[in-house]
């Protein structure tokens, strides 16, 4: 039989990796662990897929006949008497309560997780890394009620000296003018939502800058770059994609966030003014619902409620649709 430096024709040669290729049993049973964990995965995105289109699919079923029946404009009025015979509600006070409080989270925790995790990774010494990790990563492990408690019975009388020193300052504007609100206000529920995501942000930021290629970050330093412009042109640039990831996810978060704003939010009273105000009071969305879960027996009321939950769905999908078309596109140019 003929041979190849001392190997027999019927050996297999090694791989590159100096292993040699499964063949027989083994290689049968490789195959089908493949085929089983693609199968697997597969079964499992269709699954995902299913039952958010399902949850969409009964959200505009259920909240088609309350559309139907409404009196009043359902995005500009702030009108809510879903019951009777002639309901009338409208989403605009729970649209710019809920939209605004997520903003400021944002405004604030990006730039805060997006530093945090820089220092992390670039700046910090290798025997604070983890355990400065380690502590943030269990402000997510706070739950959210802890988080309302919180912000009700301590952390409202540190912010209440600020929102008074913005208002006496920049009271002619609009978005900071007083209105007399002295519990919850729209601005308050913005900054403990933003200590609330603030871990999701850090921690994915993170895992993302360190994952920058030492190459990249070696070419910038010999090409005689500061430490702060290799992270300028090296780290930042690579971890774009997942810092915009990161923020979505804590976008989403905070649209969606219930618990918390319920314990800290001042709604208001049907006859006081509503004003564009950031220290005005109000109700999100998931506070609206959850506050007034006891009235879903009236089948005119649910109606108004699943339509207003239809509105958030469909924000927070427009918001994560948005976010992966940025990243799609950040990667195909990177590449």
């Amino acid at each position: 039989m003929p041979t190849v430096t001392g190997v027999s024709a019927t050996d297999e040669l090694p791989g590159p990796d100096g292993k040699k290729p499964l063949t027989g049993d083994r290689a049968s049973t490789g195959r089908r662990g493949d085929r089983l964990f693609g199968g697997a995965a597969t079964l499992s995105g269709v699954v995902v897929i299913a039952t958010v289109s399902l949850i969409g699919i009964f959200l505009v079923v259920q909240a088609i006949p309350a559309l139907t029946n409404n009196s009043a404009n359902f995005f500009t009025s702030r009108v809510w008497e879903p019951g009777g015979e002639q309901p009338a509600f409208g989403i605009l006070e729970f649209l710019w309560t809920t939209v605004m409080a997520s903003l400021i989270a944002m405004l604030l925790a990006v730039p805060v997780g997006v530093g945090v995790a820089l220092f992390l990774t670039q700046y910090a010494p290798l025997w604070m890394r983890n355990p400065a990790a380690a502590l943030i990563d269990l402000l997510a492990a706070v739950p959210s009620i802890v988080y309302g408690l919180w912000g009700l019975l301590t952390f409202r009388s540190f912010v209440k000296p600020l929102e008074e020193f913005l208002q006496d300052r920049l009271g002619w504007f609009p978005l900071f003018a007083p209105t007399g609100i002295s519990g919850g206000t729209i601005f308050f529920i913005g900054i403990v939502l933003a200590i609330m995501v603030l871990p999701i942000i850090t921690a994915l930021s993170r895992e993302v800058f360190d994952q920058t290629p030492t190459a990249h970050k070696e070419g910038a330093l010999a090409l005689g770059a500061t430490h702060w412009e290799m992270i300028r042109t090296a780290v930042l640039p690579f971890g774009r994609p997942g810092v915009i990831s990161a923020s979505m996810l804590a976008l989403g978060r905070a649209l969606g966030e219930t618990i918390a704003v319920t314990f800290l939010v001042s709604a208001l009273a049907p006859g006081n003014p509503w004003t564009w105000s950031l220290f005005n009071g109000g109700e999100t969305f998931a506070s609206k619902i959850a506050n007034n879960a006891a009235e879903f027996s009236n089948p005119n009321k649910t109606g108004a409620y699943i339509a207003a939950g239809l509105v958030l769905f469909v924000l927070t999908f427009v918001v994560n649709s948005v976010a992966r078309i940025v990243i799609e596109r950040r990667k195909a140019f990177t590449e």
